[in-house]
């Protein structure tokens, strides 16, 4: 999966544009948020995906947990698979508070509880 496509699955799960484009990157970040000085608070992270010839053969280089905050687990979970999510078996126990999920190019995530007001 090329970078492209792969912040598209990530910026559609959390609500994020697409802010830069190239040739071998993306750069998705959080919609119209002024940065720096001019935001109170913390500013949002931005994420870049790179392009690699490698295809995933062991553990991430980076692990993301995601805790939906206007929709409860199960519903998260439905709406990430809808996205090209899919369940995957590392090992887990069946009594977890997390689901884990892959995204389309192989990489494992955790949608844990929400944290609904």
């Amino acid at each position: 999966m090329g970078g492209h496509a792969l912040a598209r699955f990530w910026y559609e799960i959390l609500g994020y544009e697409m802010q830069e484009e190239e040739d071998e990157a993306a750069v998705i970040g959080p919609p119209s948020t002024p940065e720096g000085r001019n935001r109170s608070g913390p500013v949002p992270p931005r994420l870049t995906f790179l392009r690699v010839p490698e295809g995933k053969t062991v553990k991430n280089r980076l692990h993301i947990d995601i805790n939906p905050t206007d929709r409860d687990q199960n519903e998260e979970v439905r709406r990430l698979v809808d996205l090209g999510a899919r369940h995957v078996d590392v090992g887990q126990g069946g009594k977890e508070s997390w689901v884990v999920l892959a995204g389309p190019e192989g990489s494992e995530f955790c949608v844990l509880e929400d944290r609904c007001p």
